[in-house]
């Protein structure tokens, strides 16, 4: 009778461990230089601190840097995978508090060119990871390429950093408005990154939607506001997150603060009908 219970206990555990489901973030704004990958990296160390197990992609595939900004040692990436010559839980890199780094290469012309076969491939790739995943977060590159626009339609949830810049304000309605009206994608949460206040980064919000209420169908949400902060530039130079070197830091807060509502998200429980990462958990 024991045995029988015991056995029954580890075939539920199992089947529970089977129908648990990844969150997928991508974290883009269209234009470079708006702190996607501090945003990104921050942001996963925050959720690991929680105890969550966080993947990140390193999706500028062309000119990678997550690792360089962690200083991590790398030997393969998504270019051995693309070749077949590894898996994709062969490359992982381990950062810090446990978070793993999907790398990209740096300087590879060929990476930046791939077809969005190639693109589909690799998204489809990830649903094969043995490597236990609660949250998954892919830093986008800059634009708004194919690449960009495949990576960010095949997530669960979309982050738009943003600035108080009129260009950084104009590049992210622009990937908003060609995510929703050629790919269907309705909503969208907001960063407003680097500013000095809190009614800064709600006036920088309100700029936006006032764009996208005139012009666009999405849904658009202040999702965090990360104040400028000193200190990140000191670490930086130190190849570390602020959230690990300073956690005291208003910036450092307003990424653990992210971290707890990301922690509140629904994931999805059926497809959307689009190709998507980790798709198989949301088909079965």
């Amino acid at each position: 009778m024991i045995d029988k219970t015991c056995s029954d206990q580890a075939s539920g555990l199992r089947y529970m461990s089977l129908m648990k489901k990844t969150k997928v973030i991508a974290v883009t704004g269209g234009k470079g230089g708006v702190g996607k990958t501090s945003v990104s990296l921050n942001t996963a160390i925050a959720i690991a601190q929680t105890g969550k197990s966080v993947l990140v992609l390193d999706a500028d595939l062309g000119l990678a840097n997550c690792d360089v900004m962690l200083g991590l040692r790398v030997e393969k990436n998504l270019s051995h995978v693309l070749s077949g010559e590894a898996e994709l839980d062969d490359i992982l890199v381990e950062g810090p508090h446990g978070v793993k780094i999907v790398p990209a290469t740096s300087g590879s012309i060929d990476m930046v060119e791939l077809s969005p076969s190639q693109h589909a491939g690799l998204i489809r790739a990830f649903s094969e990871m043995k490597t236990p995943v609660d949250v998954f977060i892919v830093d986008t590159a800059a634009g708004i390429s194919d690449m960009v626009l495949s990576f960010s339609r095949a997530s669960q949830e979309v982050l738009v950093v943003v600035t108080d810049e009129p260009t950084s304000i104009t590049d992210a309605y622009a990937l908003m408005k060609i995510l929703n009206r050629d790919h269907g994608v309705a909503k969208f949460k907001v960063i407003a990154n680097m500013v000095r206040t809190l009614k800064e980064g709600q006036n920088l919000f309100k700029k936006l939607t006032l764009v996208t209420d005139r012009f666009l169908d999405v849904n658009l949400e202040l999702t965090a506001i990360i104040p400028f902060d000193e200190n990140l530039r000191k670490a930086v130079r130190r190849q570390r997150a602020i959230v690990d070197a300073f956690p005291r830091s208003p910036s450092a807060i307003a990424f653990k603060t992210l971290a707890t509502k990301i922690d509140h998200w629904p994931v999805p429980t059926h497809a959307s009908g689009n190709l998507e990462f980790f798709l198989e958990q949301l088909v079965n």
